[in-house]
């Protein structure tokens, strides 16, 4: 199934009501991403609070299954279904107000908080279903990523945690859950450290679809993706010193390319190894 030419049929439904301000298409189809797993998201931005009424109408609609059903929480409203014909919407609905009050606290409070980087990442990359003019606005606002959130992102991701200290002996002990953990922590440290230093956006808590971002990064270590990759699939004393290699390769980086970021204690702090 064409999942855009379905997203598109879908926002139809959802625009007849003129609490609608606006219906942006999120994550993998608005990406061109999409495979046989990938769902539609939405964004649908309200000028004043949904009702039950007012979300579910739309699936009763089109005759869908409810999987979750969530609240007003975090300052959003969310719900998943399956429409009869089985497709699987996911749903976020955010007030235009709480749009513009994350604009705000991201480009120029430089927040790193990455549910709000989210957004905006949806909203930078994503596709107007409705309400062209106010997207616009938004994308507008969000084009330009700001340095002082590239130096934040960058240097609260440098801090590696003091587990990382202990990982020679959690290797050495087989202590392989938390060892694992460890990697993957570190992981994600770099990556947020790299999306600081290439000036994007986290499009997602997770980092889901790394392959695709890391492509998009211009600043990264050599062969980035697939040593990353081999960290969790290959011999541990191996993963580990490719791990360490990459750290040290992206400590460099931020040397190189942000030298008036002080990272001196974040350099003595992974000196001490246990």
């Amino acid at each position: 199934m064409d999942l855009k030419q379905k997203a598109i049929e879908m926002a139809a439904v959802y625009k007849e009501n003129t609490k609608v301000d606006a219906i942006l298409l999120a994550g993998s189809v608005a990406m061109g991403w999409e495979d046989e797993f990938s769902d539609i998201e939405f964004h649908i931005i309200w000028k004043e609070a949904p009702t039950d009424e007012d979300r579910k109408g739309p699936i009763r609609s089109v005759e869908g299954n409810i999987l979750t059903y969530h609240p007003y929480e975090d300052e959003e409203w969310s719900e998943s279904y399956v429409t009869h014909d089985g497709v699987k919407l996911e749903i976020s609905s955010f007030l235009t107000s709480t749009i513009q009050s994350h604009i705000e606290d991201v480009v120029v409070k430089s927040d790193v908080s990455f549910d709000k980087q989210c957004l905006i990442a949806s909203i930078q990359k994503g596709v107007g279903l409705y309400g062209q003019s106010v997207i616009n606005v938004f994308k507008k606002n969000v084009g330009k990523y700001p340095s002082e959130l590239a130096g934040k992102m960058i240097l609260n991701n440098l801090d590696l945690g003091a587990r990382w200290n202990n990982r020679h002996t959690l290797l050495e002990r087989k202590d392989w859950l938390m060892f694992y953990s460890v990697l993957c922590d570190v992981q994600r440290k770099l990556m947020g450290v790299l999306f600081g230093l290439n000036s994007m956006y986290v499009h997602h808590p997770a980092y889901k679809w790394m392959m695709h971002k890391i492509e998009e990064m211009q600043i990264k270590p050599d062969d980035f993706l697939p040593r990353m990759s081999n960290i969790l699939l290959g011999n541990p004393s191996e993963s580990l010193a490719t791990l360490e290699q990459l750290v040290d390769e992206v400590f460099k980086m931020v040397e190189l390319y942000k030298p008036e970021i002080n990272i001196e204690k974040q350099k003595q702090d992974i000196n001490y190894v246990k």
